[in-house]
């Protein structure tokens, strides 16, 4: 099984000033620990259920272009962008610029967006959920066109109208940047990982809800006639403590790889982050490493 570090907090000692020599303290560390992904927040402002909104709060793909100059290995996106945040057109541009910079590691993380305050502070339009969730989907649809070289022509949805979808360079990574959304949802989170995704980011980290989560991934896959093998599936760490437990972290991440899943995304610990994951190379990666995950 592997890993990887979400830098989500940025309060860190001596910031704002500290910052960037911690994520590139961290990121290095990350890639040295063994990890697989560094990926960031993308928020506007640090979301009230774990900090306040007016703490530490770094825009997404700047912070992973900045850890691109820092490392060598691991793949870098965030997780995961609202899709309010960026016009698609230009989003799937921002990705194919971390990937080619990055010489091919670049993954593009979607979800529905939720945080209608850092919307409504920064005047971003914040439409109902049903249609972000068909911009998403418009989303996914608009990234994959720009990513076909033999499609340059316009794209015509409900909510998007693009003249010509150009993307030149193209990226790296063949045949595109892997496609992350993240989130639970049942009836259209999980149909469009189906459809268009190649990693499933879920939030919940419980054996029983994921269990139930990748049954219901399973049906969408059968429906469309995907193959369900294809799609790498990931858990977030949350609030577990892989250094203060690392028993019981172990033992959830056996029951998870048991499952099929091949990826936990632990969070970054202030305020010595590169520390944090430096020790869990060292004490619990090589433990993780020796669980094969169901399938694989």
């Amino acid at each position: 099984m592997r890993f990887g570090l979400h830098f989500m907090d940025f309060t860190l000692p001596g910031a704002p000033a500290s910052i960037a020599a911690t994520i590139a303290r961290t990121a290095r560390a990350t890639e040295d620990a063994g990890g697989s992904w560094f990926t960031a927040m993308d928020h506007y402002f640090q979301m009230e259920r774990f900090r306040t909104a007016h703490d530490e709060m770094l825009e997404g793909y700047t912070v992973l272009g900045f850890a691109a100059a820092h490392t060598s290995r691991v793949r870098l996106g965030t997780l995961v962008t609202g899709v309010t945040y960026r016009h698609p057109g230009l989003l799937a541009k921002i990705a194919t610029t971390l990937d080619v910079l990055s010489e091919g590691r670049a993954i593009l993380g979607v979800g529905a967006a939720w945080y209608e305050r850092e919307h409504q502070a920064l005047g971003v339009p914040y439409p109902p959920l049903a249609e972000r969730f068909e911009r998403l989907e418009e989303t996914l649809r608009i990234a994959l066109q720009m990513w076909d070289p033999a499609e340059v022509g316009p794209f015509d949805g409900a909510h998007y109208h693009l003249a010509e979808t150009i993307c030149v360079p193209a990226p790296l990574s063949s045949p595109h940047p892997p496609i992350m959304i993240g989130g639970n949802g049942e009836q259209k989170t999980l149909r469009m990982v189906a459809q268009y995704a190649d990693i499933a980011n879920f939030t919940v980290n419980d054996p029983d809800e994921v269990a139930h989560k990748l049954e219901v991934l399973r049906a969408h896959c059968d429906r469309l006639g995907r193959d369900y093998a294809a799609i790498e599936k990931t858990v977030q760490g949350g609030q577990l403590d892989p250094l203060g437990d690392p028993d019981g972290f172990l033992r959830r991440m056996e029951q998870l790889a048991a499952l099929g899943v091949e990826h936990v995304q632990l969070r970054n610990v202030a305020p010595d982050p590169a520390g944090f994951i430096a020790e869990f190379g060292e004490r619990v990666a090589p433990r993780l490493a020796e669980l094969q995950p169901a399938g694989r």
